[in-house]
């Protein structure tokens, strides 16, 4: 059943201010807003409207106890026009996923995607054509229920919003293995897209940035010898000609780009492992020779390779290839994305 959409047009829009050849990541947003709340025990009528300040009461829950999710996703438009997204169901069930870990009510999922398409009909001139481009898109969910007491809230609002962005990382990272700070931990809500997460990364990555490197690598939670995440993207290592990466858990988000990444390298004769992988184990094949190739892996940056790394005090670089996985599994990716070739696994929605 269709979704009844309530949409206030904006009376002017900007677009014709925005240059969309010098496009910043995430910071110039769309003409329009999709908004949906909870209240009284039900989700009420959804809008779309003009983007806009949300105004809240200062006892509102979210800036109290932190109830606050959020996902990532793109729109892409094609030489022809034809408007898409990627494995947009995958992103609606995660967001219900971090949504009940954080006892914040789930989403029906023809809510999130009639009032996703929608959006993206009233804003489509918004979607970029130019290379490398896409709109962002950003749903979050966050409690507005009032009071000071330590309960969850019993009101909360969805909200939609859109950024057309360029590439999200230009060139490769060096990044730095974390030995005392821990991104999530057993029975925690690192599996989440919870926006506590992001925050308690800050300082760590802070502290990697001011000796030089641009990203932390995370490690377990108790004993630090176990590669978990690549900052706020899932992690791949390619040692030789094997394409590991680490198990999901209550500690790892479980990737979108991951999963596909690893579909596609199976289907291209890559073999690949998925399972724990130690700090010595990626030190000792950097010093051998063996290691590859490291990259990071999500949705703003779909593919961001590593080009060295940090380790109690020594610096390991990594070598320059001809034909490296990253960029393989990252042209198969996007010409899924972009409608430029064919897609066998059924990921592409046309909107």
């Amino acid at each position: 059943m269709k979704s009844n959409i309530e949409i206030q047009r904006i009376e002017k829009s900007k677009i014709d201010s925005v240059d969309f050849d010098n496009l910043p990541f995430g910071s110039v947003y769309s003409d329009h807003m999709f908004v949906c709340d909870f209240k009284n025990g039900e989700w009420q009528t959804p809008t779309i409207e003009p983007f806009a300040p949300i105004s809240l009461d200062p006892s509102s829950k979210i800036f109290h106890y932190g109830q606050s999710i959020f996902e990532g996703m793109k729109a892409y438009k094609d030489a022809n026009g034809n408007k898409m997204l990627f494995r947009p169901l995958d992103n609606c069930k995660r967001l219900n996923k971090s949504a009940e870990r954080l006892v914040i009510p789930q989403i029906p999922e023809d809510i999130f995607m009639d009032g996703l398409k929608k959006l993206l009909e009233v804003d489509s001139d918004w979607i970029p054509t130019n290379e490398g481009s896409s709109l962002y898109i950003r749903p979050f969910m966050f409690a507005t229920g009032n009071g000071f007491h330590a309960s969850p809230a019993d009101e909360y609002k969805l909200v939609i919003c859109t950024a057309p962005s360029g590439a999200y990382f230009a060139g490769k990272v060096k990044v730095l293995i974390e030995e005392k700070f821990a991104r999530a931990a057993n029975g925690g809500v690192g599996f989440a897209k919870a926006g506590g997460n992001y925050a308690a990364q800050f300082y760590p990555t802070q502290l990697a940035i001011d000796k030089g490197y641009n990203q932390v690598i995370w490690t377990d939670d108790n004993t630090h010898q176990f590669i978990e995440e690549a900052g706020a993207m899932n992690i791949f290592i390619r040692i030789n000609d094997t394409l590991i990466t680490s198990p999901t858990s209550d500690r790892i988000l479980d990737g979108i780009t991951r999963k596909s990444i690893l579909q596609i390298a199976e289907d291209n004769d890559i073999k690949t492992e998925v399972r724990k992988i130690s700090v010595g184990e990626v030190v000792e094949a950097a010093q051998n020779g063996n290691l590859k190739e490291m990259f990071g892996a999500g949705t703003a940056a779909v593919i961001s390779p590593i080009a060295g790394f940090g380790y109690k005090e020594s610096d390991f670089e990594l070598p320059e290839l001809e034909n490296p996985f990253a960029q393989i599994l990252k042209k198969k990716i996007t010409d899924i994305q972009t409608n430029k070739t064919e897609d066998p696994y059924g990921w592409r929605v046309f909107i």
